[in-house]
């Protein structure tokens, strides 16, 4: 490794990095002090390759939460490393860089999931060079991050020609939603009260724990211009579903959804992802991203109707090449995951789900 081309840049120098993942083709908000000023509880540094002009080429932004009760840290890079994925050298010294700093912050793992579709040769080579074993994260949502995801390009193409590549159906149905007056807005924070109860009312009937008021909250206020809460009513003003939708660079992400379990003949959800798409469309944006999916896709796979819903936008089915661990202590690491299922268990109890 160049130790004089890799440096850890701290709170001073960060807007720089900021900067070169927007830039960059590979940018992924997930990288950016924004999202981490969405998790307080983490600390935040970055790692930066420099080329012989001072140019930076290549970076990590890593989030780095303590242990409860223990002189230990968890490290991650989330949706990184930003840099061209065949560029071996830079690969190799971000990755030499974060086993480093993981040492000095006595980290006990460090995490990886790039934001790069399979096969990725040159980076899954590096990744095994350097001691880190891919997590079977399963084909669900069992990951950090979601493996399998749909991505719409939408690079120099009109609302028009975008529409025209839809499924029938989904066409027909985002135009059923407006016909029946339903009303799609970016509602910012006067939208929250809706959106959480919303977000409770899905979690219930989907098994899971939702992220509560207050995170969303935050989400408006640390993402900035990047960040809205698109909400839809019926004409009478019902909400029937919401969503978070976040801009960096090229690219526009649906982040977060809830829906009600009723007018589900208004279809407002169809509605709901085409003026996330236009808005994409608006900012000269590359690729629209629709986020998770299951990667079994029987029919038979309770998430199919996901899959099915998001595939009728006409994107493309991705799997990412996955998660990675570097692992220093695996008693401490299986330890950290046993008081984490006890956390989720415990949490779904209490809002009696899984009962």
């Amino acid at each position: 490794m160049s130790d004089n081309m890799v440096e850890v840049i701290r709170e001073e120098g960060i807007a720089e990095v900021d900067e070169f993942i927007a830039g960059h083709p590979k940018g992924h908000f997930m990288q950016t002090s924004y999202w981490a000023k969405q998790k307080p509880e983490w600390q935040h540094l970055a790692i930066a390759r420099r080329d012989a002009d001072g140019k930076i080429v290549g970076a990590m932004s890593m989030l780095i939460r303590k242990v409860p009760k223990l002189p230990y840290t968890l490290m991650y890079c989330c949706r990184g490393p930003v840099c061209d994925p065949s560029d071996e050298e830079t690969i190799l010294d971000l990755l030499a860089a974060s086993k480093q700093l993981a040492r000095t912050m006595r980290s006990y793992a460090v995490k990886i999931d790039p934001d790069l579709p399979k096969p990725s040769p040159v980076m899954e080579k590096c990744l095994e060079r350097c001691g880190f074993k891919q997590v079977d994260g399963g084909k669900n949502f069992e990951s950090a991050q979601p493996r399998f995801v749909f991505r719409l390009d939408i690079s120099g193409k009109s609302e028009e020609e975008i529409m025209a590549a839809f499924d029938q159906k989904t066409r027909y149905n985002v135009r059923l939603a407006v016909r029946k007056g339903v009303v799609c807005k970016n509602a910012g924070e006067a939208g929250l009260d809706d959106f959480a109860a919303l977000m409770d009312e899905t979690g219930r009937r989907d098994g899971f724990v939702p992220r509560s008021r207050s995170y969303f909250e935050n989400m408006l206020k640390n993402l900035g211009e990047y960040a809205r809460l698109y909400m839809c009513y019926l004409p009478d003003g019902t909400p029937v579903s919401g969503a978070m939708a976040i801009h960096y660079g090229d690219k526009v992400w649906y982040l977060y959804g809830a829906s009600s379990s009723e007018h589900r003949e208004y279809m407002p959800n169809y509605l709901m992802q085409w003026e996330m798409i236009r808005w994409a469309v608006s900012l000269g944006c590359r690729i629209y991203d629709f986020r998770g999916v299951s990667g079994d896709l029987s029919p038979e796979n309770p998430l199919y109707g996901l899959y099915r819903f998001k595939k009728g936008f006409g994107g493309d089915f991705i799997e990412f090449i996955g998660e990675y661990d570097y692992v220093m202590s695996r008693m401490l690491r299986k330890t950290v995951d046993l008081g984490k299922k006890m956390m989720v268990r415990r949490a779904m109890k209490k809002r009696g789900i899984g009962d």
